[in-house]
C-alpha cells in the first residue's frame, strides 16, 4: 500500500481526514484535529454518541467531581468539536477502499475522499434485546460493571453470562453488592477454569445453571426491581429479587467493513500497534489510525477511550505535516 499523498484534482473534494464514530474517542480526536485547522469530518453511525449515550450519571470521568449524565457528556464534546471547526454528518458507511489515495469511503449516495482515517467505531454491547431489558438500561440494567458497579453498594444484584467476562464482572461486583446471582443458560461454562473457580469459591456469589432471563420487573417504577426466570430444562418459572442487572456476555466491536482490510483478532477487534496503527499482515498502514473501544477490549472506559482518541489526531497531524500538509 503506497505511503505518500497523493490528491485527485476530479475529486470534489479531498478531506484531510475523517473521523468514523462519534463517541468518546471519535469525538476527542476530533477536538484536536479541529484545533489543528483540519476541519475533520465526523460520521455518526447506527450508534451516534456509543456506549455514553445510553449511560446514566458517569463519575469516574475527569473534572466531574459531581457526576455528568453520560448523553450531556457527549452533547459537550460535540458542542467542542463545532467550535472548533468539526463537521458532524449522520451517515452509514457502505463500503471503503484503502487500497487508493486519497481513502475512498462510500456513503451509498456520496463518496468522500480523505488523505487520513480515524477508525472510533466502537464495539456495541450484547444484550438479551428483551422489552424491558431495552426500557431499563440505565435503571438498574447495565454492561459495565466498572461505570455503574458503585451504584449498586449493598444490594443485591445478577451477572448474566457464562464466560471471563460474566465471572470478572461478578467478581468485581462483590466490592460493592451484598449479593451477586450469576446467571448461565446451561450447565457449561465458556469461562477459563482458573476465572470459574474464583467465582465459585467466593462467598457472596451463587450461581443459576441452566436459567434464562425471560424478563426484567420494574418497568413501571422505572428502577429494577427483579427478574422472571424460566429453567432451560424444566420449564419451570421463578422469580428472583434483584436491584440490579449486569450483562456479562461481551461485546460486539463494530468492525465488520474492515474484514480483509485491516488485522483483526478472533472477537473481531483491530490489531493495533504503538496504541493507535492498524495494521495488514501485520505491518502498519500509512494514514490510518484507530482508537477507542474498536481496538481496546481491556479497559472500555471513557477516559482511556478519549486518550486513545487524542493519540489517533495527533499521530495525523504528525502524517500530514510529513507529507508535506
Amino acid at each position: 500500500m503506497p505511503d505518500t499523498i497523493s490528491t485527485n484534482p476530479t475529486a470534489a473534494e479531498v478531506r484531510d481526514t475523517v473521523i468514523l464514530g462519534s463517541g468518546c474517542s471519535g469525538l476527542t480526536a476530533a477536538i484536536y484535529a479541529a484545533r489543528s485547522n483540519l476541519k475533520p469530518l465526523v460520521l455518526e453511525g447506527h450508534e451516534p454518541g456509543g456506549q455514553l449515550s445510553i449511560t446514566t450519571l458517569v463519575e469516574n470521568f475527569p473534572g466531574w467531581p459531581e457526576g455528568i449524565q453520560g448523553p450531556e457528556l457527549i452533547e459537550n464534546m460535540k458542542k467542542q468539536a463545532t467550535r472548533f471547526g468539526a463537521e458532524l454528518r449522520m451517515a452509514h458507511l457502505s463500503s471503503i477502499d484503502l487500497t487508493k489515495r486519497p481513502f475512498a469511503l462510500n456513503l451509498g449516495k456520496e463518496t468522500i475522499h480523505t488523505r487520513t482515517l480515524i477508525i472510533a467505531s466502537g464495539a456495541s454491547a450484547r444484550w438479551l434485546n428483551l422489552p424491558s431489558e431495552q426500557a431499563l438500561i440505565g435503571h438498574g440494567v447495565s454492561s459495565c460493571a466498572t461505570c455503574d458497579g458503585f451504584f449498586a453498594s449493598g444490594k443485591e444484584i445478577a451477572v448474566i453470562g457464562g464466560g471471563d467476562s460474566a465471572m470478572e464482572e461478578a467478581l468485581f461486583l462483590t466490592r460493592f453488592a451484598k449479593k451477586v446471582t450469576l446467571i448461565n443458560r446451561s450447565e457449561n461454562f465458556r469461562a477459563s477454569r482458573i476465572m470459574l473457580e474464583r467465582a465459585i469459591a467466593h462467598p457472596q456469589i451463587e450461581f443459576l445453571h441452566n436459567t434464562v432471563v425471560e424478563e426484567v420487573l420494574g418497568v413501571e417504577e422505572k428502577d429494577v426491581r427483579g427478574l422472571k426466570l424460566k429453567n432451560a430444562k424444566t420449564g419451570q418459572q421463578t422469580e428472583l429479587p434483584v436491584s440490579f442487572m449486569f450483562l456479562g456476555i461481551g461485546h460486539t466491536p463494530n468492525a465488520s467493513a474492515f474484514k480483509g482490510m485491516l488485522d483483526l483478532d478472533d472477537d473481531g477487534y483491530i490489531l493495533t500497534q504503538g496504541n493507535v496503527f492498524p495494521t495488514i499482515n501485520g505491518q502498519p498502514i500509512p494514514g490510518v489510525f484507530a482508537c477507542g473501544d474498536i481496538q481496546d477490549r481491556r479497559y472500555r472506559q471513557a477516559i482511556t477511550a478519549a486518550g486513545s482518541g487524542c493519540m489517533a489526531a495527533l499521530e495525523v497531524e504528525k502524517y500530514l505535516e510529513e507529507h508535506g500538509r
